[in-house]
């Protein structure tokens, strides 16, 4: 049986590597090409181990791959798991552009009504309670 920590599947694997925004960084740099574990640690404000740990996350989601050239292990960028999962998202797509379409008609009725700026404008203008414009004749 699954924990929480242990994700059933693949597409799950992938999002719980993609949750944290260092691995999402680590990603985008592996799309110019492969990096020694060194170069990837670079831009970050952790050890090496840490950073090693990151790497071991995106490798059990398989979202990258080490290669071996001498002493160096160079990660590289695994697409596979993420077109699945930009296939999954996209199945979604008609529903949120559908929504998007409604919203968009639905702001261009608001924009086609008349304004009523001028009687908004005399609301905000005119006193709120017989105090404040009492209060207001005696200046």
């Amino acid at each position: 049986m699954p924990t929480a920590t242990a994700p059933r599947d693949q597409l799950s694997a992938t999002f719980a590597a993609l949750a944290d925004p260092t691995r999402r960084a680590i990603l985008a740099r592996l799309v110019d090409g492969e990096a020694p574990v060194t170069a990837l640690a670079e831009p970050f404000q952790m050890s090496l181990p840490a950073v090693s740990k990151h790497l071991k996350v995106l490798e059990r989601a398989n979202l990258i791959e080490r290669g071996r050239h001498a002493q160096w292990r160079p990660c590289r960028l695994a697409p596979e798991p993420l077109q699945a999962v930009a296939g999954w998202v996209e199945r979604y797509r008609p529903l949120w552009e559908a929504r998007l379409d409604r919203l968009d008609d639905y702001l261009s009725e608001l924009q086609a009504e008349p304004s009523n700026a001028e009687g908004a404008e005399n609301l905000v203008a005119r006193p709120s309670s017989t105090k404040e414009q009492h209060d207001d004749g005696k200046r």
